[in-house]
């Protein structure tokens, strides 16, 4: 089979329907849980100083171009950096169990999304350029490689002072062990996820994150490639390299890494071993694998007209510009509700407010949208519950205008396409249906409850057969990037907002097509997503995660 063949394929056989779920395991072998913490035996560790409380940045100005002024690169950046990005940010308790949190969030709470950054010397840091693994429980980065000024200089050429780079792999065995062979898309989610967390940590410091193209050398770069560091130990894919740019104008330069470059980091010396994550894996999910491979490869978006979005004004009727809580509060406060209160509504200024902020305004200036160089192929079909002046029902949120017509036609349900009279005008957000959708939306989330109980819940909808025809097959991945993405902005904006949001990975594929008239292949839902008040557990106590011993 061709690979879209193979990847076509694998969507269809890992969707649920009502009477049959994806192939998994059917219950989790305790004894061989995975362990949530990579980290490289004999790897020099260097730990980064915790950062002292952030209380001056608002959240909102993470949104404003330029409003923040970008910060040198050191050592007490770069620990803020990664502390908002893929750090530790609670420590629960329930008796005798514990468990963290982190700020990047996971399904099931599993966290396969390991992170990586290609330095150059850094004062207080390093006096070498290097590769470095994050290692979150510790909050330090374990040195894996280091290499000459030169290298650095060639690897880096053409793009602004003061770059480095990220990257983020994915363990699939982590999520297999309890979702099976769904587990790959539930990766590809928190891929997405990890890319926002990424994008709100750099805008932070005022920094700027672009992805760069991915091919068969990127994996070389961060050594996840190498046979000899990982022996039985669970291996490492690649998901994306992304260029941090403290410097203005990080946005642009070229987007391939230079092969004799990356030839010369790969056969330097390499220090520490990949820890086993768990002690046996049982069953093996070879979709996963080819699911991977199919995937794999070289990918370049070509540079796309991205005109035609509104402004922020047009978005917006009151852009926020004061009265937001921090920055750190928003990032490091974020947790995902396990149960709605169903009662609780949210303002129409709101929620039209947190709308705007998931559609990219004119010339894709804000962030995290301002990462994606592609049009948006995600959109969202809402189930509105409770939200003050907006009538219960069904609604659509077309996050690129110009797809307003082709989204129309492909929903055949006969709705009704009203945009309501006190939506924003530049807002692509319409009323299809009214009605009471809360039994509708727990009913296609698997049965989850949690999808009507809350203000309002919704499913990704992607534009993903063409994706795949224009982009090939590697974009399957970069469609769930996107969804994530879309996940991590509603959770930053829910918690600002005073809410929580709970990403839902489990739903019934087909029944949510079949639930707003669409028909064949062409759309697909990705990813659901809930935002309500939240029920807090009075079982559990929150820690400090670092000051816990």
């Amino acid at each position: 089979m061709s690979d879209r063949e193979v990847i076509l394929a694998y969507h269809e056989r890992t969707k649920h329907f009502y009477g049959r779920f994806a192939r998994s395991a059917g219950s989790m072998d305790w004894d061989t849980q995975p362990d949530p913490f990579r980290r490289y035996a004999g790897a020099p560790v260097i730990p980064l100083p915790l950062p002292l409380p952030d209380l001056d940045l608002p959240f909102w100005k993470l949104h404003i171009p330029r409003a923040v002024t970008p910060a040198p690169l050191n050592a007490d950046s770069l620990s803020r950096f990664f502390r908002y990005a893929l750090s530790l940010t609670a420590q629960k308790r329930a008796g005798d169990q514990s468990w963290s949190l982190r700020a990047n969030p996971s399904s099931g709470n599993l966290h396969p999304t390991e992170g990586y950054a290609v330095l150059p010397a850094v004062q207080g840091f390093h006096p070498r350029p290097g590769v470095y693994h994050y290692a979150p429980k510790e909050h330090a980065l374990e040195r894996r490689s280091e290499f000459g000024e030169k290298t650095w200089k060639a690897l880096v050429d053409g793009m602004p002072d003061a770059t480095f780079l990220v990257g983020i792999t994915s363990i699939y065995w982590r999520e297999a062990w309890k979702y099976g062979e769904r587990a790959f898309r539930y990766c590809q989610h928190d891929a997405g996820h990890a890319w926002g967390s990424l994008r709100y940590a750099a805008a932070t410091l005022g920094w700027s994150l672009r992805l760069l193209d991915r091919n068969d050398g990127s994996a070389r770069l961060l050594g996840v490639d190498r046979d000899l560091d990982y022996g039985s130990a669970e291996r490492e894919d690649l998901e994306f390299l992304a260029v941090v740019s403290p410097a203005p104008g990080g946005e642009g330069g070229k987007t391939v890494l230079p092969n004799e470059a990356l030839a010369q980091i790969a056969g330097g010396e390499w220090t520490g071993a990949a820890n086993a994550l768990s002690p046996a894996h049982g069953l093996d999910w070879d979709a996963i694998e080819e699911a991977a491979s199919a995937t794999e490869g070289f990918f370049s978006a070509d540079p796309e007209d991205l005109s035609g979005f509104p402004p922020e004004s047009g978005l917006s009727e009151t852009p926020a510009r004061s009265g937001s809580p921090t920055a750190e509060k928003v990032i490091l406060g974020r947790r995902s509700a396990v149960q709605m209160d169903g009662s609780t509504g949210i303002p129409l200024e709101t929620f039209y407010s947190m709308l705007a902020r998931l559609v990219p305004d004119q010339g894709h200036r804000r962030a995290p949208w301002d990462a994606v160089p592609w049009r948006p192929r995600i959109h969202l079909l809402l189930f509105v519950h409770r939200v003050t002046g907006l009538a219960p029902g069904l609604y659509a949120l077309v996050r690129d205008p110009v797809k307003v017509p082709e989204l129309k036609n492909a929903l055949t349900g006969g709705f009704k396409w009203l945009k309501p009279d006190s939506c924003p005008a530049g807002l692509p957000f319409f009323q299809l249906q009214e009605g009471d959708v809360r039994g509708l939306a727990a009913e296609l989330s698997c049965g989850q409850t949690i999808a009507g109980n809350g203000a309002f819940s919704l499913g990704m909808l992607a534009e993903y057969l063409e994706s795949l025809v224009v982009h090939g097959t590697p974009f399957y991945r970069n469609l769930f990037w996107e969804s994530g993405l879309v996940g991590q902005a509603l959770y930053l904006e829910a918690e600002a907002a005073g809410l929580r949001g709970t990403g839902i990975g489990c739903f019934f594929d087909d029944p949510v097509h079949q639930a707003f008239g669409l028909k064949g292949k062409e759309w697909q839902s990705l990813y659901h997503f809930t935002v309500g008040t939240p029920v807090e557990d009075g079982r559990l106590r929150t820690l400090d995660p670092y000051a816990v011993s």
